[in-house]
């Protein structure tokens, strides 16, 4: 049965050949459809009330969720990659119903979510308003870590106060029913989006689970269960035959998908040929508005400087951790690292990597795919190095290095692998400074996507009076929706008061890394990018990074914090987080 009342979800062990029961689809979408006008009556406290009932209800359901994505994993629960999928797949979650909490309760008081500032211009007729730290727990778990989104150019502060929270501002013009095809990868990825869907944009949605993962419909169902019994939310399962039955009906208004450019393409323009003749021609079959995160080859670039022995070893983990977490099949997940070609240090820095990669274990190969697209690479480069052993489930970390940089057709530098491997390139350049021009331009004409990307950089040579301000333009001028500086890409998405998505722009013939934002708890109108910005080395290492041997037990820590703050949790939190 669908998680709601009546409504039928197809299943079947083979979910390309499923019966679509084309009638029980039709149910989930009319009791959403129905409740449509109800939705928009909510009062922000009222909904505010929902999103507290969620956190509770998702905590509740937390263990079992996790133990069950574990072991589609192939993880121990109560391992560090247990630790990694308990927070990424749930504890992502819960923070951003968190902050979208926070925000209903400001908009009831004050008309719209309250930002912690301060609003700076930045280069292109930008103004960039800080949203993170957004509380003084967040100054103390994420210490000197910062948060902000960048609005498109010529958007005033004016501007912004007076489009916060638009649909609340006429709650019934934005009624309506959204799609959500969810992901497959992340546990939390289809539950953020029906959160962006019904509370920043004021719809009721029906979400269809990805085959990969419909497993956890059990765990959502009783997670969602605020929304579910009163007719705002129906989940159902099904493969693409459900998938193409659901864009199609008459009553769903817009649809928001995450996979790949070619889901999207296929949504819009038709599968085979035809859809190929129709992306040509700009024929869509779909004209409703779909928004979507499709992926990236996510670039890393490594601006030259003179590092210590430890920072040489902390990168190396801060970039493992990048690249082996979910065993690789992140749209985040690092493709490409960009290395100046002089630098004396560039060898000594792959090779701490991949020393720190021979002592993770490798993971199980889980997504749909993988073997194939890993012997895509393979075929091109079969001198990529190989580390860890690999059995029938796993495969070995795999880097392939000193790609070609002229050869801008090289599959390292236009596919997303989406499997256990990434990839190393070299430009050359007379300086840092110009270095990071040079890099800024490959980015953004060359590496494939425009979803997410990191720069790293030493305290030192920030300060440099040459290179330093070069950073700063470079980071004003890379077309991606959000940059890591000295931390992880990563944090964007998990921060939520932080935007996610692709750079603004993209046609619909040339979708790349997709269209729209997802996150941005602060229900900001025009956000053009996020940048979020760490110290270079943190001392102990993140709870978040993949050699934390205790990161299971902070995890948890972690996420019951979350859940309901209270300096009383603080002190085991930490604590745990030490043992590290």
């Amino acid at each position: 049965m669908s998680p709601g009342r009546g409504a039928q979800a197809p299943t079947s062990g083979n979910h390309d050949d499923v019966d679509t029961d084309e009638r029980a689809l039709d149910v989930a979408v009319g009791e959403v459809a129905v409740r449509a006008s109800d939705w928009a009556a909510n009062t922000p406290r009222q909904r505010a009330e929902l999103l507290e009932r969620i956190i509770a209800d998702t905590y509740a359901v937390a263990d079992e969720w996790n133990r069950a994505a574990c072991a589609a994993k192939g993880y121990d629960a109560q391992s560090p990659e247990g630790g990694e999928e308990l927070f990424s797949g749930i504890g992502t979650f819960v923070r951003m119903a968190q902050a979208f909490r926070r925000s209903m309760l400001e908009i009831g008081s004050r008309g719209r979510p309250h930002y912690p500032g301060p609003v700076r211009h930045r280069p292109g007729n930008r103004i960039a308003i800080q949203v993170l730290p957004n509380s003084i727990f967040d100054r103390l778990l994420y210490r000197a870590t910062s948060g902000e989104v960048w609005m498109e150019p010529g958007v005033s502060e004016d501007d912004v106060r007076s489009t916060q929270a638009w649909a609340y501002q006429s709650p019934s013009s934005h009624a309506g029913v959204a799609l959500v095809l969810g992901a497959g990868n992340v546990a939390s990825l289809g539950p953020r989006d029906v959160l962006t869907k019904l509370f920043a944009e004021g719809k009721v949605v029906v979400l269809k689970a990805n085959p990969v993962n419909d497993y956890l419909v059990p765990f959502w169902s009783r997670a969602f269960a605020a929304l579910i019994e009163p007719g705002y939310l129906r989940i159902v399962c099904g493969g693409a035959q459900v998938g193409a039955y659901l864009t199609h009906h008459h009553l769903v208004e817009e649809i928001h998908v995450t996979g790949s450019d070619k889901t999207h393409d296929a949504i819009v323009f038709g599968p085979g040929p035809e859809g190929a003749r129709r992306k040509a021609a700009n024929e869509p079959v779909v004209t409703k508005p779909v928004s979507c995160e499709l992926g990236n080859v996510s670039p890393v670039v490594i601006v030259p400087g003179k590092w210590t022995d430890k920072e040489i070893q902390y990168q190396a983990r801060h970039l493992a951790t990048m690249f082996t977490n979910n065993a690789g099949f992140n749209c985040l997940t690092p493709r490409v690292i960009i290395t100046h070609a002089g630098w004396d240090q560039r060898d000594q820095l792959l090779d701490a990597l991949e020393t720190v990669l021979a002592s993770l274990p490798t993971r199980k190969a889980y997504y749909p795919g993988a073997t194939e697209r890993m012997a895509s690479f393979l075929a091109a480069h079969p001198e990529a190095h190989r580390i860890g052993g690999a059995d029938a489930d796993a495969v070995a970390w795999t880097i392939v290095r000193d790609v070609d940089s002229s050869n801008h057709h090289d599959i390292c530098l236009n596919v997303e692998a989406f499997c256990a491997l990434t990839s190393e390139t070299a430009l050359a350049a007379n300086s840092p400074a110009d270095f990071v021009r040079v890099a800024t331009d490959f980015c953004n004409d060359v590496v494939w996507g425009t979803l997410s990307m990191t720069l790293l950089a030493d305290p030192r040579t920030m300060a440099d009076p040459q290179t330093g301000p070069a950073i700063d333009q470079a980071i004003a001028d890379l077309r991606y929706g959000s940059i890591g500086v000295n931390l992880w890409h990563a944090m964007s998405f998990a921060f939520s008061t932080t935007t996610w998505g692709a750079y603004p722009g993209h046609p619909v013939t040339d979708i790349q890394s997709g269209k729209g934002v997802v996150g941005n708890a602060m229900l900001f109108a025009r956000p053009q990018k996020s940048v979020v910005r760490g110290p270079f080395v943190v001392r102990p290492d993140p709870a978040w990074f993949a050699t934390n041997r205790n990161a299971g037990d902070v995890m948890r820590r972690l996420l019951a914090f979350e859940a309901r703050p209270s300096w009383a949790k603080l002190p085991g939190l930490f604590a745990a987080a030490l043992k590290g």
